[in-house]
């Protein structure tokens, strides 16, 4: 039985709906191809597409649909027959489920999901953020590979694909606390913590690569990178916004079949 199947079943009926996943699948629906069906996620920068129009330019993509651990993560041209960009969420919940199956540590948990007693009193009025993991998918057939990093996130360290459910390496939390500061041009984007993130006062997320254009050649990786705006205080009350979160910093879903 996949981990999926037993710790995440109960948390990943909510995920899609519940406030905290707004941020990320804000867009008109959409993902790579047909076959890989409405069950694909298209994950793309807010640097670059429009999610309110539908059109996001260009989508994560692995790299020449390279399949193998290591397989450097761009952003190409949205297609509706390129099986690179197709991707599903394959592990979807809470910190703290995520806490639970032993994928974050419980330093993250203690900064990104709910811990009665210790980091709130109770959970009611605490919070416990969304998290996933992103398996590459071509055509809708699951590869095991997840999109993440090779080693404890560092400045510049690249985004590839890595194996999925191993360690925190391949998850990502949606941080919508940061993402009300973005100055996005399109779209409602939040930053994705890398979840192997030791650096908690500025974490590693996922940002592509500064005056860097998905049709560069090379073409650019996309990387973590320490968060550029955060809040100040003690959240959810007595912020500060002590600086604006970088478009290349935040990110948006749709699902379904790419409409071109």
């Amino acid at each position: 039985m996949s981990l999926k199947s037993k710790v995440f079943a109960a948390a990943a009926s909510l995920t899609l709906v519940s406030g905290a996943a707004v941020g990320l699948t804000a867009g008109v629906a959409q993902a790579a191809t047909p076959s890989c069906g409405p069950s694909c996620v298209d994950l793309f920068s807010d640097e670059f597409g429009d999610a309110q129009t539908g059109h996001p330019a260009f989508l994560v993509d692995s790299f020449k649909q390279g399949v193998a651990t290591g397989t450097s993560i761009i952003l190409f041209r949205e297609s509706n027959h390129d099986p690179a960009e197709d991707f599903v969420f394959e592990n979807q919940g809470l910190v703290s489920d995520f806490a639970q199956a032993g994928l974050v540590s419980p330093a993250t948990a203690l900064h990104y999901g709910c811990e009665p007693g210790i980091n709130f009193p109770t959970c009611e009025f605490g919070f416990d953020l969304n998290a996933y993991e992103v398996e590459y998918a071509p055509f809708g057939a699951a590869t095991g590979q997840c999109i993440g990093v090779a080693a404890t996130p560092t400045w510049g360290e690249h985004v590839t694909l890595q194996p999925c459910g191993v360690s925190g390496k391949t998850v990502w939390i949606v941080d919508l606390v940061d993402g009300a500061l973005g100055t996005e041009q399109f779209g409602n984007g939040v930053p994705l913590i890398n979840g192997a993130n030791t650096n908690f006062s500025h974490p590693f997320v996922l940002t592509y690569p500064d005056n860097g254009y998905p049709t560069d050649q090379p073409r650019p990786v996309l990387q973590v990178t320490n968060l550029s705006g955060h809040f100040t205080g003690v959240f959810p009350s007595n912020n500060l916004v002590t600086a604006d979160v970088n478009s290349n910093q935040l990110w948006d879903a749709d699902l379904g079949t790419v409409q071109i």
